[in-house]
């Protein structure tokens, strides 16, 4: 718990040295004012799951996005995947898609064993040296596990730092998916 209350704190310190000039980042969950929204673009990679397919950011246009960075080495990742996944079934009925970043996992083998084992619905780029994440400019500092909620162009509407639950997620994603 001091470990967790010393890292959000330690974000907060690191958002708030933003050279944008910008209001300090807001962090595990808390929406961020469509005005203050920073678009993401180009983001894309190798598929896990389909050695030699690319995954990108432009496959989910007009969607809202759930983005999550993970690791099959990381304890807080594997527990959060359940919570992912029924985020990802729950909002299944509106314009919304997840994708997983995969990140520090040298054995390909590993990572690919533990999405299929767990059955994520979801595609996630395999990334093993983090590169993906320079995409997100300013959030690129994102923890493992992080996730960062993009409105339907894809702009940085929330973001989550450390493990999550499908109830603090959901309502995030049901707001943001509303927006017009």
């Amino acid at each position: 718990m001091r470990a967790r209350l010393i890292g959000v704190c330690l974000a907060l310190a690191l958002a708030a040295c933003s050279s944008s000039g910008a209001e300090p980042v807001p962090v595990n969950g808390a929406e961020i004012p469509v005005r203050d929204r920073i678009a993401i673009e180009g983001l894309s990679g190798e598929s896990l799951l389909e050695p030699g397919a690319t995954v990108s950011l432009s496959d989910f246009a007009g969607q809202v996005v759930v983005l999550n960075v993970w690791g099959a080495w990381c304890g807080p990742c594997r527990a959060e995947t359940p919570e992912l996944i029924a985020a990802h079934d729950e909002t299944a009925d509106l314009p919304v898609g997840f994708l997983g970043i995969d990140v520090r996992d040298n054995d390909r083998g590993y990572a690919e064993d533990f999405a299929r084992d767990r059955r994520v619905p979801y595609p996630s780029i395999y990334d093993p040296p983090a590169r993906t994440l320079l995409k997100l400019g300013e959030y690129r500092g994102v923890t493992v596990p992080g996730t960062v909620v993009l409105d339907r162009r894809h702009r940085v509407a929330a973001v989550f730092l450390g493990d999550l639950l499908r109830t603090d997620l959901v309502p995030v994603v049901r707001r943001v998916a509303a927006e017009t």
